[in-house]
């Protein structure tokens, strides 16, 4: 700032008052008073938020009715809130609170029942009855689509109206805790809800969604803070802006590489298993962690079973969502006949990171003990299935009785002819599909030599692999995926089972897709006489099955390398003697003598036999690059203030006595070192001198330069004052001890310090 007189700039003019005039009152620091919070603004923010939380769902729904409906709901919410305040502006603060949330609700009810069902409702707004009865419908609906489909979900009626719901509930929560300033809550609560997609889907993740969540949290502090009685006259824009960006920086750097899903030891949940058969990522995730321990009788173990997928509409395989029972009512009747030979076997599973819906048990299971009664049957498929529960942490053992016909027996059998749904529309398949299945099985006679030949030809033609499908652009079980499959004869369990069912479909057989578990590796631990296997997140896998009648669902292994292909044995085979037969019975489980896992190549496995230990060793990269982001982050606020030192005293070394000063003033601050804003450059000096040991001719040369910017006819200064600069910095800094130079050093409180600007020199 210049002086009237043009003399240069002005600097503390409380020394050129006369001597009569009323002493000046100091700049407060704080506000005196709390500002109102107003009504546009948190209602804006309230709503930006909102939406913010709502985007992550746009990956795991697809666009539909859902998506306008929590659009209107948020906002008919932050409108009806900024309304209503401004209404009760003139009343207390607590009615004004309550008829804001008052109205919200019932604005947000009016509003769902127009938009879901609005020819139920009293003029479209009002709901009655009826209305109460559809939405009771839709809330199944939308919690089986939720649970039983995989992403991107169909946009229903039913994820409509759950998702508006949810989503007037999150809006009026998000508008009452911002206009209350409660900015910690509501960033929370907008980061929880955002992160639900990504978390329970464990997808890949979404750095800009990240980087618009921070940019909108620190708005919402910005907001809430500004208002607070306490906050600042003044605060540096952009200091804040600097220490956002690099927060912000930091954060998409570091969170891809976090090691955020199994590769750290411990016992919280590694896997999420769901009913579809996206197992790429989860196969090809680097470094495998045992997920699951199966303890039974004799040298190998069953595989295990989540659930079964017979429905195909062209481009996915669809869960089977039949009727549920509960426990005691048992699995169902026996599939086979009575003529069928049987084995049973008891097996005990212990879930130690493995988060699903669904149980992994042996087929066919018989019964289930050390459940809790949340867990119910599904007798179609044998299988274990709770709404409310969640398999990590369950302990129990289940009986199954194993079918062995005889080769004879299983000839003599015709597969069951695909099940007719009338409201199916019809799939087009491509023509390789048929062609290729009549062309492999066209020397064989009965039904299962056909499923038998068609098995051994995938296992000997086609090539295990992870990585083929991804960089040859197929991954999945789509008829144009099964059909790129074909063609390339690589890829993994998936391409495998699916297209053995659709080339069993064309043979005119019922066939159906099994998600689940192969049997794992045989450990050194024993739970009584029984032998424990370990099985880990990259057995999770799928196979194939045909329905025999009399015989009951009969799995195939075609993928290559995995397991040992089913085949029966003539009965003559299995007479032996008294001991039994001298090989092995077979079943109508693939076995896994060959190989108990996925034969992957991994960078980081060697060929020996300690590789599978390898491949659970913890990877260090992510856990130095979350050490090294953590220390970037906390020197941030050193390496501002090293940066704005440093272009001080470069101002400082042309003669600059603002920028002296300043970086003299911030230094006190730092050091805590008591300073008063309505202090002369002399007092100051001589205060430092008696009390901190400063240096008394270089503080006399920065007061001089100081005095003569303000007073003297040029106002310019042309000495060097970067040296005395120095020298009166280092004797601040030795006058203190060392915590307090440490804490000036890291963290500055002169960045953050809340204070008035001080008169004279600009800085």
């Amino acid at each position: 700032m210049r002086s009237p007189h043009g003399r240069g700039p002005a600097m503390f003019r409380a020394e050129r008052l006369p001597a009569s005039a009323p002493p000046r009152t100091p700049p407060r620091w704080h506000r005196d008073h709390e500002d109102p919070t107003g009504v546009v603004a948190p209602g804006a923010l309230a709503a930006v938020s909102a939406l913010v939380a709502v985007w992550p769902y746009t990956s795991v729904i697809a666009p539909g009715a859902w998506s306008f409906t929590v659009l209107v709901v948020v906002l008919a919410v932050a409108g009806t809130g900024m309304l209503a305040r401004w209404l009760l502006r003139r009343h207390g603060e607590v009615l004004r609170d309550l008829g804001a949330f008052a109205a919200q609700v019932l604005i947000a009810v009016a509003v769902l029942t127009q938009l879901i069902a609005g020819d139920t409702a009293v003029l479209g707004f009002i709901p009655t009855s009826t209305t109460a009865a559809l939405l009771g419908t839709l809330a199944p609906a939308a919690w089986e689509a939720v649970v039983f489909g995989s992403a991107p979900l169909d946009p229903s009626p039913a994820l409509a109206a759950a998702m508006g719901a949810g989503f007037a509930v999150v809006a009026i929560l998000l508008d009452q805790l911002v206009a209350h300033r409660s900015a910690v809550l509501a960033v929370l609560l907008m980061g929880a809800v955002g992160a639900v997609p990504m978390i329970i889907t464990l997808g890949d993740t979404n750095v800009v969604w990240f980087v618009l969540f921070g940019v909108v949290a620190l708005l919402v502090f910005r907001f809430t803070a500004r208002r607070h009685p306490e906050a600042p006259l003044r605060s540096s824009t952009s200091l804040a802006l600097g220490v956002g960006a690099a927060a912000l920086a930091a954060t998409v750097a570091i969170a891809p590489v976090l090691p955020l899903s199994t590769s750290l030891a411990g016992s919280g949940v590694g896997v999420t298993v769901d009913a579809s058969l996206r197992l790429g990522d989860d196969l090809r995730q680097p470094n495998p962690v045992e997920v699951l321990t199966v303890a039974t009788e004799g040298e190998t173990a069953p595989y295990l079973r989540l659930t079964t997928l017979s429905r195909f509409d062209g481009r996915v395989w669809h869960p089977d969502e039949g009727d549920l029972q509960s426990q005691q009512d048992g699995f169902g009747a026996p599939e086979w006949g009575e003529d069928i030979p049987t084995e049973e076997q008891n097996t005990s599973v212990r879930i130690l990171r493995m988060s699903s819906s669904w149980l992994p048990v042996p087929y066919p299971a018989t019964a289930v003990q050390g459940l809790s009664g949340s867990w119910r049957v599904s007798p179609d498929n044998r299988t274990l299935f709770s709404r409310s529960a969640d398999a990590v942490g369950n302990d129990y053992t289940v009986t199954a009785s194993r079918p062995i016909p005889t080769l004879e027996q299983i000839r003599a059998i015709d597969a069951a002819p695909p099940a007719a749904d009338p409201d199916a529309e019809p799939v087009e398949l491509p023509g390789i599909i048929a062609e290729l299945a009549a062309d492999v099985t066209a020397e064989e006679d009965t039904d299962y030599d056909r499923l038998v030949v068609l098995q051994n030809w995938f296992r000997a033609q086609f090539a295990y692999s992870l990585e083929t499908p991804v960089e040859e652009g197929f991954d999945g079980t789509g008829a144009e995926a099964v059909a790129r499959f074909l063609e390339e004869r690589s890829g993994y369990c998936v391409h495998f089972a699916g297209a053995f069912a659709l080339m069993a479909e064309s043979l005119d057989m019922q066939v159906r897709i099994v998600v689940g578990y192969l049997p794992g590796s045989l450990t050194d631990e024993k739970r009584g006489s029984e032998s424990v296997f370990s099985v880990t997140s990259d057995q999770l896998h799928s196979w194939p099955e045909v329905l025999f009648p009399g015989v009951g669902w009969v799995p195939f292994e075609p993928t290559a390398s995995l397991g040992v292909p089913t085949a029966f044995r003539a009965a003559v085979a299995q007479g032996g003697g008294p001991g039994g037969p001298s090989t092995p019975a077979p079943t109508t489980a693939p076995q896994t003598e060959e190989t108990s896992g996925p034969e992957i190549d991994r960078s980081d496995a060697g060929g020996d036999s300690a590789s599978g230990e390898e491949l659970r060793r913890l990877d260090p990269m992510p856990v130095l690059l979350t050490a090294l982001g953590a220390v970037v982050i906390l020197l941030i606020p050193a390496l501002l203030r090293f940066v704005e030192r440093s272009r001080r005293i470069a101002r400082s070394r042309r003669g600059d006595p603002a920028a002296a000063w300043a970086e003299l003033r911030d230094t006190l601050i730092d050091l805590r070192i008591p300073v008063s804003d309505a202090d002369t450059p002399r007092v100051r000096a001589a205060g430092l001198v008696r009390d901190s040991g400063a240096d008394p001719r270089a503080l006399r040369r920065l007061t001089d330069a100081v005095e003569q910017a303000n007073y003297a006819r040029s106002g310019t200064v042309d000495d060097d004052l970067a040296e005395p600069l120095r020298e009166v910095l280092i004797g601040l800094r030795r006058g203190v001890d060392g915590p307090t130079r440490f804490r000036a050093a890291v963290l500055p409180r002169s960045l953050y310090a809340t204070r008035a600007a001080e008169p004279g020199v600009a800085v």
